[in-house]
C-alpha cells in the first residue's frame, strides 16, 4: 500500500455549547488547527503518483476561504464543532474530490489530536 500525506494550517475559534458550565471549551476560544490529509492506494498512476500533491492546493483554497479566521460554529451552523467532528466534515469533503483519501489527522495544540480513518 502507497501512502502519503500533506498539512495544511489554519486558524479559528470554537465552543461547545453541551459542555456543563464551568468548562473551559464551552467559551469562545481559538485553535492553531493543522491538518493532515492522508491518501493511500494500492497503485501508482502513470506518473508514479497515487495523486499529484499540487492537486491538493484544493483543500487548501477551501480551508482559506471557509476555514480561517472564522468561528466554525457559524460556518458549519453546528453547536459543538469538535475536532472529531471536524475530521469527518474534512474526511468527506477530501473523499467526495480524491477516491484515494483514507484518513483526516487535525491537531488542535501540539499534545492534542484526533483523526477520522474509516
Amino acid at each position: 500500500m502507497y501512502r502519503i500525506a500533506k498539512e495544511f494550517a489554519f486558524s479559528a475559534s470554537h465552543n461547545l455549547t453541551d459542555l456543563p458550565e464551568g468548562h473551559p471549551c464551552k467559551r469562545v476560544h481559538g485553535h492553531n488547527y493543522v491538518v493532515t490529509l492522508e491518501l493511500a492506494s494500492e497503485e501508482l498512476d502513470d506518473t508514479g503518483f497515487i495523486v499529484d500533491v499540487k492537486e491538493l492546493n484544493a483543500l487548501r483554497d477551501w480551508i482559506d476561504d471557509t476555514l480561517d479566521h472564522r468561528h466554525l460554529n457559524e460556518v458549519f451552523d453546528h453547536p459543538n464543532v469538535t475536532t472529531e467532528w471536524l475530521c469527518k466534515v474534512i474526511f468527506d469533503w477530501c473523499k467526495a474530490r480524491w477516491c484515494q483519501t483514507s484518513a483526516v489527522k487535525i491537531q488542535e495544540t501540539p499534545k492534542i489530536w484526533a483523526e477520522y480513518r474509516p
